[in-house]
């Protein structure tokens, strides 16, 4: 990519300045990432079985994100006509080709947390105002 082409894609079509926003908005939305990480992680599953697994989740956004999970081809959702009526999720080969990148942002955070959080710390030191000046 030429850095006339670069600049073009800030000057209009924000998808064109940054190619990955959208992939970033669809998966790392604030619920998205833990959803199909704890259904990779543990097959398919329940409602209430994904519930006390993210615990500080409501079950109405709960219910909003696997809907948004399902409609962009993440998540399966299974009914069954049973009594009681059993519903289970599941992650999808489309949502499983996600792995890899959960792989390499788990194995940078285990490398890197620890330097992010000493930047914060120098960088709050030094935005305090000096004592005595």
């Amino acid at each position: 990519m030429t850095s006339t082409t670069w600049r073009s894609g800030l000057d209009g079509d924000p998808e064109q300045a940054c190619p990955i926003a959208p992939v970033v908005d669809l998966v790392f939305s604030r619920w998205t990432t833990p959803i199909l990480w704890a259904l990779h992680e543990y097959g398919r599953q329940r409602f209430v079985e994904l519930e006390r697994r993210l615990v500080i989740i409501t079950p109405k956004v709960l219910t909003q994100r696997l809907r948004q999970l399902e409609r962009d081809g993440l998540v399966r959702r299974t009914y069954h006509a049973e009594v009681p009526p059993r519903v289970e999720y599941e992650i999808t080969e489309l949502g499983r080709s996600l792995a890899p990148i959960f792989a390499h942002l788990a194995q940078w955070s285990a490398g890197n947390l620890d330097r992010v959080e000493q930047a914060r710390q120098d960088y709050d030191a030094r935005q305090r105002p000096s004592r005595g000046r």
